[in-house]
């Protein structure tokens, strides 16, 4: 099934007293261009993300934000400097004693002074983090893939019925392109009358001259490739891997043929049938810009 490269998923957990939010958004880009954002502390997850995410993307502009909150705020811990704090209330004491002043220390008094309070940051364990950030970002790329192969469907779909389209017209092309002989002929015929008068038309050189004629203008060779490289084009959309770069040359490949049959084609019906079909392999190629 083909993908498109827009998509949007979300996945959220709550677990192990955090509560974890991994979205990713992506848009069409020609490779695989990875943003994330995470809280500084966990910048170690990128790689892991980005690395976990490739699995399941292999062209878009993908973004990612991460979120991680503790519930239970056990990422720092306070401890309380016991020796500093006796310290300064001895220090105070003896103040006190030496100027005869009234003993007025309290706890809250003490908890103001420097370093009475050391505030230690607890050390996580990565691995354990990244469990849960994956399992978050599983649920966000379930979403995000399914998303995008909705998307897909609909493309493809489109992109059909375009394709039978322009076998319509190729079909067109190839029942006119006899006529444009035969109209070349008649008219060779009627110059050549219109000059010589009564006199004798020699037949076998109007045959030749129009079978030059129709050599030049004959658009078989092109018209088949068309056919051929519809049916690849075809093929490819019922292809399970990622299938972008080889439509895009393909949908190329079929630009040429077409401008090649209308240069070729010395007939203004060809021409106007040559211009709807350009038209409708440049609305196939702006669809395909967003296939992965």
């Amino acid at each position: 099934m083909i993908k498109s490269m827009t998509g949007y998923g979300r996945g959220q957990i709550n677990t192990n007293g955090r509560d974890i939010l991994v979205e990713i958004r992506s848009v069409n880009n020609r490779y695989y261009d990875f943003n994330a954002k995470f809280p500084r502390v966990y910048g170690y997850l990128e790689e892991k993300l980005k690395s976990f995410l490739q699995g399941s993307i292999s062209r878009g502009k993908v973004e990612v934000a991460v979120s991680i909150f503790n519930n239970e705020n056990k990422e720092q811990e306070i401890e309380v400097n016991r020796e500093v704090a006796k310290g300064y209330i001895k220090a105070l004491r003896d103040v006190n004693t030496e100027l005869g002043l009234d003993d007025d220390l309290t706890l809250s008094g003490v908890a103001r002074f420097p370093d009475v309070f050391n505030v230690k940051k607890v050390i996580e364990d990565e691995d354990f983090i990244w469990s849960m950030v994956k399992e978050a970002a599983e649920i966000a790329v379930e979403k995000f893939v399914s998303m995008r192969e909705t998307e897909g469907q609909k493309m493809k779909d489109d992109i059909c019925s375009r394709l039978d389209y322009i076998l319509e017209l190729v079909s067109k092309v190839e029942e006119q392109s006899p006529k444009t002989t035969e109209n070349y002929r008649n008219k060779l015929y009627a110059k050549m009358k219109d000059i010589l008068g009564d006199k004798n038309i020699d037949e076998s050189r109007i045959l030749m001259e129009a079978a030059i004629f129709s050599e030049k203008i004959a658009v078989d060779e092109e018209t088949v490739r068309l056919r051929s490289h519809i049916s690849q084009f075809k093929e490819l959309l019922e292809s399970a891997e990622p299938i972008g770069r080889k439509l895009d040359f393909l949908v190329q490949e079929m630009n040429r043929e077409a401008n090649t049959t209308g240069s070729k084609a010395q007939d203004i019906e060809v021409t106007r049938i040559v211009v709807d079909i350009k038209s409708e392999i440049e609305k196939i190629r702006e669809q395909i810009q967003n296939i992965e």
